[in-house]
């Protein structure tokens, strides 16, 4: 019920923490980096980072589907309705589609397919167990680590439940294809046992984490240790060392035209 591809390719290879680094300075170069160029270079390079790890057909796929309706939405909001908006391109009834609101729909949508192109890789290629075990391993807290595990995996983990549910009522007569309104009629049979089942699981999380004794202090040995190559913990130092750039680059760009 994740998103993880069981292979053996060389971004599985990769430390956890490495992967998760690069996430961290995608999102901080993509958002605190004037202009759409670099998103879209970040992009391309996270795009031939799935294709050397062996996943670039499924995240294609998956970004695609993803990332259209909210690019498609966001040129839509931001091309007609920005307020921003003063250079007329073309008219469609009453609404008009702005030259400036393209632009911005443009940068939002060259940040967001950066973002969320690399938590991708990062979900594709990383078991939640090897996260898990790499973050408690660096000293992080097992609560904190847990939250930040959870996070990055509770969407897929839906998807697959209500896909469950969808095809049980299925089985059982319910119409969930078709018309719009009997699309939508079948979504509140669908709701009320994916909420349950949910607050269920985590229910059943929770016994399941005290049993393994998640809240006791101290050093905890553990099964599996991740290789970390001193290679990787250079790597990572030097991407740590960009984002602190990018953050003090962007603070001094601030304070500068304030003054």
């Amino acid at each position: 019920m994740t998103l993880y591809l069981s292979t053996d390719g060389p971004l599985h290879r990769v430390h956890p923490l490495t992967k998760l680094t690069l996430l961290l300075v995608v999102l901080a170069a993509a958002l605190l980096v004037p202009g759409y160029w670099l998103p879209i270079a970040l992009f391309l390079v996270v795009l031939l980072l799935a294709v050397w790890g062996g996943v670039g057909r499924v995240w294609l796929g998956r970004n695609g589907r993803v990332l259209l309706p909210l690019i498609i939405m966001l040129f839509v909001i931001h091309g007609f309705f920005n307020p921003n908006g003063q250079t007329p391109l073309f008219t469609v009834w009453r609404f008009t589609l702005t030259r400036e609101g393209v632009a911005y729909a443009f940068l939002l949508s060259s940040r967001l397919a950066a973002i969320v192109g690399v938590a991708l890789l990062l979900l594709l290629t990383t078991h939640p167990g090897d996260l898990l075990t790499a973050l408690t391993q660096r000293g992080l807290s097992p609560a904190l680590a847990y939250i930040i595990s959870s996070t990055l995996y509770i969407l897929p983990q839906m998807q697959a439940k209500a896909k469950a549910i969808m095809q049980a009522q299925q089985a059982r007569g319910l119409e969930t294809e078709g018309a719009l309104w009997r699309r939508a009629r079948a979504l509140l049979p669908l709701l009320a046992p994916l909420v349950l089942g949910a607050l269920v699981d985590s229910e059943e999380r929770a016994i399941a984490l005290e049993a393994r004794a998640f809240r006791v202090r101290g050093p905890k040995s553990v099964l599996h240790i991740l290789p970390d190559s001193p290679g990787q913990r250079g790597l990572r130092m030097g991407l740590w060392l960009s984002v602190v750039l990018l953050i003090g680059w962007r603070l001094w760009r601030l304070f500068a035209s304030l003054s």
